[in-house]
C-alpha cells in the first residue's frame, strides 16, 4: 500500500474518472470509466455511433451493448456482474482485505517475463480465487490472474499493468493488457485520470427500457 502512495491517500479518493482508449484488433474505441465510493462503477464506450455501457450501482449490474445488437438496458449476471463489482472497489482487494472477507497468502517468488515478482493468492468471501503478482523491487502490481466464464466456458483471464504514473500522490497503471487463455483480447491506454470529481449517483442506475 505504501508503494501505491499510502493507505491514507488511497482512502482519500472518493471518486475517479478515467478517460482513454480500448484497442481491439485493428480498431480503437474511446472509453470513460467512472468509480465512486462506496462501490459504484460505470464504463461508457462508443464506436462509429454505437454505444456500450456497463454499470454497477452498488447492488446490481446492467449493460447496453449496441455492438452486440442489444440497444436496451439489461441486467448482468454471473462473472460479468462480479467483474463490475470488483471494478467498483476503488481501493482494490488488498486494502482492508480482512474486513472485506478476503484472505491473502504469499505463494512464493517467481519470474514474470524476466521480472522477479511475489505471487499472492487472494480468496474472497465467496470462495473465488485470484492471483496478484507484485514487482519485487517496487511492490506495484504487474499482473492479476483468475478463472472466469467466457462465452460459457471456463478460461484463465489475465491482466497486465504497466506505465505507472502518480495522480494525486497515488500510482495508477496507464496501460492494461487483457489476455484470455494467453491470447490478447484488448489493451487499454489511459490518457487522463481525475480524482474526487462530482458524479451524480443516478448515472449508475439502470434506466427503464424505452
Amino acid at each position: 500500500m505504501a508503494a501505491r502512495g499510502g493507505v491514507e491517500k488511497i482512502k482519500a479518493i472518493k471518486s475517479v474518472r478515467m478517460t482513454g482508449k480500448i484497442y481491439v484488433e485493428n480498431m480503437h474505441i474511446g472509453a470513460v470509466l467512472l468509480i465512486k465510493r462506496p462501490g459504484a462503477a460505470r464504463v461508457d464506450a462508443s464506436f462509429q455511433g454505437m454505444k456500450m455501457v456497463r454499470s454497477f450501482d452498488g447492488e446490481s449490474a446492467w449493460q447496453i451493448d449496441m455492438l452486440e445488437g442489444k440497444p436496451d438496458p439489461e441486467k448482468m449476471t454471473g462473472d460479468d456482474e462480479k467483474e463490475m463489482k470488483d471494478l467498483a472497489d476503488i481501493d482494490g482487494p488488498l486494502v482492508d482485505y480482512k474486513a472485506k472477507g478476503n484472505t491473502v497468502e504469499l505463494v512464493g517468488k517467481e519470474d514474470l517475463e524476466a521480472t522477479p515478482v511475489y505471487k499472492l493468492k487472494v480468496t474472497d468471501k465467496s470462495g473465488d480465487i485470484r492471483y496478484i503478482y507484485l514487482d519485487c523491487q517496487n511492490y506495484l502490481e504487474l499482473k492479476t490472474s483468475a478463472r472466469r466464464k467466457v462465452n460459457g466456458r471456463d478460461a484463465v483471464s489475465d491482466e497486465y499493468y504497466s506505465d505507472y504514473k502518480a495522480v494525486g500522490g497515488v500510482f495508477f497503471p496507464h496501460s492494461i493488457e487483457s489476455k484470455t487463455d494467453g491470447e490478447v483480447e484488448d489493451r487499454i491506454v489511459v490518457d487522463k485520470i481525475e480524482l474526487n470529481v462530482d458524479i451524480d449517483d443516478t448515472i449508475f442506475k439502470m434506466p427503464k427500457k424505452p
